[in-house]
C-alpha cells in the first residue's frame, strides 16, 4: 500500500510539473500579443490555482477516509478484544466452577493441587486483559501517528503547490516583463 501511496504522489508530482512546464512553454512560444499573453498567463495560473485547490481537497478528503478507516478499525478491534475477555471470562469461570466441584470430590491433597490450577487461569485471564488492553492502546496510538502524519502530509502538498504556483507566475511575469 506505502508503495501505492508513494506512485499517486509521484504521479500528482509530475503531472503538476508536467502541466507547469507544458502550459508555459505553450505560452511562451505561440504567437501572440503581450496583452493576450498576459491575459493567457492570469487564465493559466487560475487553472493552476483551481487545480492546486483541487489537489488539495482530494488529499484532506483521502486524510478523512484514512482517519475515518483508522477510527473504524479501531472500534473493531477495542470490540473484539471486549468480546474475548468476556468469553475469556466466561470459560474461565466455568473452568473454576468445574474445579471447584471436582476439588469437593477428592482429598484435601488434591483440593490444593486444584486450587494452584484456579490461581493460574485467573493469572492467565488478567495477562490476557493486559495484553489486549495495550494492544488496543497501541492501535489508538497508530491511529493518533496515522493522522498526524496525513495532515503533515497534507500541509505539505498545499505548500509545494502555492510554491510551485508563485514560482510559475514570477517566471511568467519575468518573461511578460522581457519583452
Amino acid at each position: 500500500m506505502a508503495d501505492n501511496q508513494i506512485n499517486t504522489k509521484d504521479f500528482i508530482i509530475g503531472t503538476l510539473v508536467g502541466s507547469f512546464v507544458g502550459a508555459a512553454t505553450a505560452l511562451l512560444l505561440a504567437p501572440k500579443s503581450g496583452k493576450e499573453l498576459r491575459s493567457d498567463l492570469n487564465d493559466g495560473a487560475v487553472q493552476v490555482k483551481n487545480r492546486a485547490t483541487e489537489l488539495a481537497g482530494a488529499a484532506q478528503e483521502k486524510g478523512l477516509e484514512l482517519k475515518d478507516k483508522a477510527y473504524s478499525t479501531t472500534s473493531d478491534l477495542t470490540q473484539k478484544a471486549v468480546d474475548a475477555t468476556s468469553d475469556l471470562t466466561k470459560t474461565v469461570a466455568n473452568k473454576s466452577q468445574e474445579v471447584t466441584e471436582n476439588v469437593k470430590q477428592k482429598t484435601a491433597d488434591f483440593k490444593e493441587t486444584a486450587e494452584d490450577k484456579l490461581h493460574d487461569a485467573k493469572d492467565t485471564a488478567d495477562e490476557l486483559k493486559v495484553e489486549a488492553s495495550n494492544k488496543v492502546e497501541d492501535v489508538k496510538k497508530d491511529v493518533a501517528d496515522k493522522k498526524a502524519e496525513t495532515e503533515e502530509k497534507v500541509s505539505q502538498k498545499k505548500a509545494e503547490v502555492k510554491k510551485e504556483t508563485k514560482k510559475a507566475a514570477n517566471q511568467a511575469k519575468k518573461e511578460v516583463n522581457k519583452k
